[in-house]
């Protein structure tokens, strides 16, 4: 039997238009005209309530097997699922045992099995001893590889230096997969922080002049010359210095397969307005200022920033250090994963951003880097029928409540938020709609 969603505003990739969206067996079956709605389709009227694609969020931390008293499949999920999300590619490192190894990863789907709201998938992770692993993986599923340049906060996921890097490059453009970096390099933090010694850590200024933009740039140079060495995807996580985007833009200039991410507290707070002890806040690299935020809005509008991800990693509260407020302490990381659409139409509706441009840096470009855009990413004939119903009036102040994740924490609190996700179908079926989850989870891992 079909089905058949009406509103006045679907989002498609040939633009936003009137219409029915209709879904069978799973799949979307067309985009028509409400004239041409089969005589036994079940409607459902949307009205001005647009129709978007599920969101995709390539850069999340789940935390499971080995942490899921951080976060954990089940409500990574649901959190998602409230926030518009119907698929998840989860990182390799904060788990336990971290996702370098095949038998690693079978871990992870076994851990998975029957909690997972949503859709998801893994990478894997490229650290200093484990370029044997990194074919296998890809054989075994992983959609690309996470390494980090610098200390990554935990021990067991290694950082890569430029010697391991270049033994792994070879297998990973073999792969034909992305190498997604966090790109810092620890001289120019070691130095800043050598510097402030006797600085004090509850003020967010040391915190900030302890991650210099220097750390960025050295660390994008790198990658880049090696980029055009070694003829690999390179994409670039959680981006948070605008001083980067002409070396970047520079890039792609050059033809190089450079991809670009960014996430909603960079383009939300800036670093003059943030509190000291706000270690909420924290996270690496950190949020800069707001001539440096707008900055990177300007790259989301010249498409030199493709996505916008959440880079969602959560812990126990007491690893934020609220008590103490010093951030040379607290864990670094920004849940948001159900607030980030609503974040993000928040701000952009002020700088005449679009419900399309949004799916894009939201939904089809992190389905493109992820290698799913055959299923996922867009409202087209034939790919699966995971779609949002979005309400871009209705505001809403944050509250615990409407956070979903296991630790109702957030820097968001008490926001005032425009546009909210009035339900999640995935694969046709509603697995978040008016407040209510589904009562079974029915998530699967995605495969290339």
């Amino acid at each position: 039997m079909a089905h058949a969603f009406l509103s006045k505003r679907i989002v498609t990739p040939q633009g936003t238009q009137p219409g029915a969206l209709l879904v069978e067996g799973g799949a979307i079956r067309a985009i028509c005209r409400n004239s041409e709605v089969p005589s036994d389709a079940i409607v459902h009227d949307c009205g001005n309530d647009a129709l978007l694609p599920g969101l995709v969020d390539t850069h999340v931390h789940i935390n499971q097997p080995g942490r899921t008293e951080w976060e954990g499949f089940n409500t990574a999920t649901r959190a998602a699922a409230a926030g518009g999300y119907t698929t998840l590619i989860d990182m390799p490192l904060n788990c336990l045992p971290e996702t370098t190894t095949v038998a690693a990863l079978e871990q992870k789907r076994e851990a998975a099995k029957g909690e997972c709201f949503i859709d998801w998938a893994a990478w894997g992770g490229a650290v200093a001893d484990n370029q044997q692993h990194i074919l296998p993986l890809a054989d075994a599923g992983v959609l690309g590889f996470k390494c980090f340049l610098i200390y990554p906060g935990c021990d067991g996921f290694t950082m890569i230096d430029q010697q391991q890097l270049e033994a792994a490059l070879p297998s990973i453009a073999q792969s034909g997969l992305p190498l997604l970096v966090h790109a810092e390099l620890a001289d120019p933090i070691d130095a800043a922080t050598q510097s402030l010694a006797n600085a004090d850590w509850r003020r967010y200024e040391t915190y900030l002049a302890s991650r210099p933009d220097e750390a960025e740039l050295q660390a994008i140079r790198l990658m880049i010359r090696l980029c055009r060495q070694y003829s690999f995807r390179l994409h670039i996580v959680h981006l948070s210095t605008a001083l980067a985007l002409s070396e970047l833009k520079a890039a792609r200039h050059e033809g190089l397969p450079v991809t670009v991410e960014t996430c909603p507290h960079y383009l939300h707070f800036a670093a003059e307005e943030i509190p000291d002890g706000a270690t909420l806040l924290k996270c690496a690299p950190p949020i800069r200022s707001k001539e440096n935020q707008r900055g990177l809005w300007r790259g989301l509008h010249e498409g030199i920033i493709d996505m916008i991800v959440t880079d969602h990693s959560p812990c126990p509260p007491e690893m934020k250090r609220i008590e103490t407020g010093r951030f040379d302490q607290a864990w670094g990381g920004i849940p948001s994963l159900s607030l980030a659409l609503s974040i993000i139409h928040t701000d952009s509706s002020h700088r005449g951003d679009t419900l399309e441009d949004i799916t894009r840096w939201m939904s089809s470009a992190p389905a493109a880097l992820a290698g799913l855009a055959h299923r996922a990413g867009s409202l087209q004939s034939g790919r699966d029928a995971n779609f949002i119903i979005f309400d871009t009036e209705t505001e809403f102040t944050v509250t615990p409540g409407k956070l979903h994740y296991r630790h109702p924490v957030s820097p968001y609190m008490d926001a005032t938020l425009r546009g909210a996700v009035k339900a999640t179908y995935l694969r046709g079926e509603p697995v978040y709609r008016d407040g209510i989850f589904a009562p079974t989870p029915s998530g699967r891992e995605v495969k290339l």
